[in-house]
């Protein structure tokens, strides 16, 4: 059963604040799971019947060709807007209290973002990457290393085989790496090239084996990846990423003095920057 009264242990903290990333276990239940599985199979279905990608406001459906499988749902930003279980899950009280010894109890968040990982699907890797990487333009953003916590709840058993989340431990200390941000981040392959670009040692990942309901946690500069789903089985991941309100002029509401918001009224702009100007709907390459 998941913990009603899950909080970060002094030794959690102290993981995180030394490699850049923890887990925390049980956070959710396997009835909460279900929901959630039940959420992500619909949101799948819907993109399937889209066929293309498409964008409505904020919420994107990425679905790429594959060479093995033809198309396939990559993953969905924003799906909180249209699905109200994803809506309460992103502002769920453990998340909270979760991050809150780090960032505090005003949040805005700037990721909502739905992950599927299908067996045999090459195209489901992600390279790898720093959350700032992607983070624009800049000056919306106030001291982001300390501001901003990126979680993920494993809704499948994620492990080597099935590509689960590669970190390296304490990549966080070499601050913003500069890489060429043109080539998109999930359209990457991890590679020595990447590692030697990062100046990182390939024997020092740490890959970050999860059972449905674990809530990984990582900063904006841990360099994480993750490798091709090898397994029979599907990896998804539901990853939501929080920023001190007061060091962002962006993004959503999460919590407000400790209260969770819902989404409502016109959404606000995050990094689609054309979104009061051309909102769609519309198919998108």
């Amino acid at each position: 059963m998941a913990c009603e009264d899950v909080s970060m242990s002094d030794d959690l903290i102290e993981e995180y604040r030394k490699n850049g990333y923890a887990v925390v276990r049980g956070v959710f239940d396997r009835y909460e799971i279900d929901e959630l599985t039940n959420a992500f199979e619909r949101v799948h279905d819907e993109a399937k019947m889209l066929g293309r990608s498409y964008r409505l406001h904020n919420t994107l459906f990425k679905i790429s060709n594959d060479d093995n499988l033809g198309p396939v749902v990559r993953y969905v930003q924003w799906p909180s807007y249209f699905n109200r279980t994803l809506d309460r899950y992103r502002r769920n009280p453990r998340v909270l209290k979760i991050i809150a010894p780090m960032l505090g109890v005003n949040l805005k968040q700037i990721i909502n973002q739905m992950h599927w990982k299908q067996p045999g699907a090459a195209s489901s890797e992600i390279g790898l990457h720093q959350a700032v990487q992607v983070r624009r333009p800049r000056n919306a953003f106030r001291d982001f290393s300390v501001s901003f916590i990126q979680t993920g709840i494993a809704i499948d058993a994620h492990t080597n085989d099935s590509g689960a989340m590669v970190v390296y431990p304490g990549s966080q200390d070499l601050g913003e790496i500069t890489v060429d941000v043109d080539s998109h981040r999930n359209d990457q392959s991890l590679s020595e090239d990447d590692l030697e670009k990062f100046g990182l040692d390939p024997c020092n990942a740490v890959t970050l084996e999860m059972a449905p309901g674990d809530v990984a946690i990582w900063s904006a500069h841990t360099v994480h990846g993750s490798p091709p789903n090898r397994s029979n089985a599907d990896c998804r991941f539901y990853t939501n990423g929080y920023v001190i309100a007061d060091n962002s002029d962006r993004g959503e509401w999460a919590f407000r003095n400790g209260v969770s918001q819902p989404l409502s009224g016109r959404p606000a702009l995050i990094d689609y920057e054309d979104l009061y100007d051309n909102p769609g709907p519309m198919f998108v390459d």
